[in-house]
């Protein structure tokens, strides 16, 4: 049984920094890349950040231009984690984030999943 389970949100302050975590179970973690989204009350999801298969310091790396230099997707293939440290945190980050985990063969994709979800409030 695949699980995806998010950790690490909570209520900060503008400006403040936040460390999320996601731990996954049941898929051999270094065949994915993983990937992390969020969706606020009314928008769509949106993907935040994605980080390639192929190991922790060689896969692709790319970030919505909206977290660019704020936010870092990591991931420790070895504790089958992976991580989004955020800092300086706006209110627009307020929005439940999601770990997604995604495997492609030469392009179509063949095993998807999702967490549950962990809520993220920037506010004063």
């Amino acid at each position: 049984q695949v699980q995806l389970v998010e950790s690490g949100g909570g209520l900060v302050q503008p400006g403040g920094s936040l460390r999320l975590s996601c731990v996954a179970s049941g898929i051999t973690f270094t065949t994915y890349a993983m990937r992390w989204y969020r969706q606020a009350p009314g928008k769509q999801r949106e993907l935040v950040a994605h980080l390639g298969s192929g190991g922790a310091s060689s896969g692709v790396i790319n970030y919505a231009d909206s977290v660019k230099g704020r936010f870092t997707i990591s991931r420790d293939d070895a504790k089958n984690t992976v991580f989004l440290q955020m800092n300086s945190l706006k209110p627009e980050d307020t929005a439940v984030y999601y770990c997604n985990a995604l495997r492609a063969v030469r392009g179509v994709v063949t095993n998807d999943y999702w967490g549950q979800g962990t809520q993220v409030t920037v506010s004063s």
